[in-house]
């Protein structure tokens, strides 16, 4: 055990070792890694779990893995898990600093470089105390953004292989500023769905439309259409988003040239089922209506990518609790407001009782929000992060002698 450790709590002893782990987020910030290709960064982080004397187990959702590490004493059977992903982003980072990206048109643009920092801080403090009953999961997840490393996880056995009895996982948010907490225990992301509309109509030439069945008509009407769903359809004590954020149709080039097809391309965001249902049926028959009254066709594909992110209200109120005790009630927002975006951790929570929560870095004052090509993680919220994952690891699976 490191001198000190002990009698330190989880914040005070990882702040010692605090400039090597922003040294190592800094090194991860620079080379950016897509969704199972973190060769790279499954390499580092398994390296550094090994030499902590962390058992590692790689190949987990292709290039995931997980490191587990037993308490002092596992007479409890408790096992816990906690989250981290991995993965950047396939946009062009416009930083000018020292640590930024050295790979074009790629970028830590959401701050999972933090995020594995976070949980390898945890790792150390945990490798070193153990000052727990039970078994500590650290789950290094590839592939979070739009692939669903997640469930990929979960397809070669996560839950089999260690059966967790809770699972936590934190994300940065520049909505909140540093030393800040927020959670609700119910809805935290939304569903995210994919839609596409093709719309077969029959082509002509532009002077005389009267030839053809145009489909970029019909494409506008299906457009105001799908913005009655939400407002006519959708009780207002519930939340829906319905967003057509691609048209494609005809050539830029051929002014007089009426196409024979037109697509749309949009996204719903949901929490409820039965709404993310009411949503798809709309948007099939409303395309399918319209469509058939311009004596086109509309044909909708639907694609269920993300469900909701909704914590169990247990492990949420845990989570605040142990939030307030490190950084004061007053540091920690326990009915913190859901957003519209999605994430994968929802696939692991389908499986287990846990909780997903935001911890604050500021920055959005900046309009430097996630996903903007300005953005970088901020490195002074590290060991809040790894302190509060280190405590819900010992107060979960307390030692009692």
């Amino acid at each position: 055990m490191e001198a000190g450790l002990a009698l330190r709590s989880p914040l005070e002893a990882i702040r010692r070792f605090h400039d090597e782990l922003t040294l190592l987020r800094r090194d991860l910030h620079a080379h950016p890694e897509l969704g199972f290709e973190e060769v790279r960064t499954s390499g580092i982080v398994a390296r550094g779990l090994e030499l902590l004397g962390i058992e590692v187990h790689r190949g987990i959702g292709r290039t995931g893995l997980v490191g587990v590490i037993r308490g002092r004493r596992c007479d409890s059977g408790r096992m816990i898990g906690l989250r981290a992903d991995m993965d950047a982003l396939p946009m062009a980072e416009d930083n000018g600093f020292e640590h930024r990206s050295g790979k074009p048109g790629l970028m830590h643009g959401c701050g999972h470089d933090g995020h594995t920092a976070i949980l390898l801080g945890t790792a150390r403090y945990l490798a070193k105390t153990r000052n727990f009953d039970g078994t500590a999961v650290l789950i290094f997840q590839p592939a979070e953004e739009g692939l669903g490393g997640a469930r990929a996880m979960m397809e070669d056995g996560l839950f089999d292989i260690f059966p967790c009895n809770a699972i936590y996982a934190l994300h940065n948010w520049p909505g909140l500023p540093a030393g800040k907490v927020g959670i609700n225990p119910g809805p935290m992301m939304a569903a995210s769905d994919r839609f596409e509309i093709v719309i077969e109509g029959r082509g002509g030439h532009g002077a005389h439309p009267y030839q053809t069945i145009d489909p970029v008509v019909v494409a506008g009407q299906i457009i105001t259409a799908t913005q009655s769903i939400v407002a006519r359809n959708v009780n207002p004590l519930d939340s829906a988003v319905v967003s057509i954020c691609s048209v494609q149709a005809g050539n830029p080039g051929a002014m007089s040239v009426i196409p024979r097809e037109a697509r749309l391309v949009g996204t719903v965001r949901t929490f409820r089922r039965t709404v993310q249902e009411m949503v798809e049926n709309r948007l099939r028959e409303l395309a399918g209506s319209i469509a058939a009254a311009f004596g086109a066709t509309a044909t909708l594909m639907y694609d269920r990518i993300y469900p909701a992110t909704i914590n169990t209200p247990y492990e949420a109120n845990f989570v605040a609790d142990v939030a307030s005790a490190m950084l004061g009630k007053d540091n920690v927002i326990r009915d913190l407001s859901p957003s519209m975006g999605a994430e994968d951790f929802s696939f692991m929570l389908q499986g287990r009782p846990g909780a997903y929560f935001r911890l604050g870095q500021g920055g959005a004052e900046r309009g430097c929000f996630l996903h903007n090509s300005n953005y970088d993680f901020n490195d002074e919220v590290i060991p809040l992060g790894a302190g509060i994952m280190a405590s819900l690891v010992e107060r979960s699976m307390p030692v009692i002698d």
